[in-house]
């Protein structure tokens, strides 16, 4: 059973009697978060049935509290939250359900029930990974990334390592706006390299954890 420094622990089929029932009187909140980008979706209260219906599936669970019974997210839209992990907090009575979201999360067609914005920072990158994750499996005629696809392994490596020289090249020429440019430019075709190689950014940034000990 997983935890961290702070006292949250890792949520499995083994341990829901470690959550605190009572307080919410069997129900606790439920902050579900994209495993991608660190978005927060939406909040949603889980008894321990939906949270059990959860781990059982994969398809993330609540409990209506105006309809009164368990609700799949998605159950109607499609739009579904796969579940990835989840943790309860250091009090056991508050849930982080970190999800793959398929479609938007609000039910108004937002990204989110927050802010219907892209990711800022760091958090963007996931949401780029995600996109050339679906043009390569979905091929869109005209996409750029496509014929990226389309065109082989040897030339997206190719890509790859002109705009590692052009980045390189822009830093010994002190241009901060081409340094930002072709790092861009790099961070892209790497993303479309690991997906024609059918890794994805997860790969990276496990070893990248691995090496740091996280």
């Amino acid at each position: 059973m997983a935890q961290n420094s702070k006292g949250g622990v890792q949520i499995a089929a083994t341990n829901l009697d470690q959550i605190d029932w009572k307080k919410g009187e069997g129900l606790v909140p439920s902050i579900i978060q994209d495993i991608d980008n660190g978005q927060v979706l939406m909040l949603g209260y889980m008894n321990r049935e939906a949270l059990a219906a959860t781990l059982e599936t994969g398809n993330t669970t609540f409990f209506s509290r105006s309809k009164q019974r368990l609700w799949m997210k998605g159950e109607t839209s499609g739009n579904r939250l796969i579940f990835i992990d989840g943790w309860m907090d250091c009090d056991r009575d508050t849930l982080l359900i970190r999800a793959q979201p398929v479609g938007p999360a609000c039910h108004t067609g937002a990204r989110t029930c927050f802010v219907d914005e892209m990711p800022q920072g760091a958090g963007f990158i996931g949401t780029l990974n995600r996109l050339v994750q679906q043009r390569h499996t979905e091929m869109p005629a005209g996409s750029y990334t496509t014929s990226l696809f389309e065109s082989g392994k040897a030339r997206i490596a190719q890509k790859v390592g002109e705009e590692g020289v052009e980045l390189a090249l822009a830093r010994m020429k002190d241009d901060r706006a081409e340094i930002a440019n072709e790092a861009a430019d790099l961070l892209y075709h790497m993303l479309v390299l690991l997906a024609d190689a059918d890794m994805d950014l997860g790969d990276v940034t496990t070893v990248l954890a691995e090496r740091h000990g996280a």
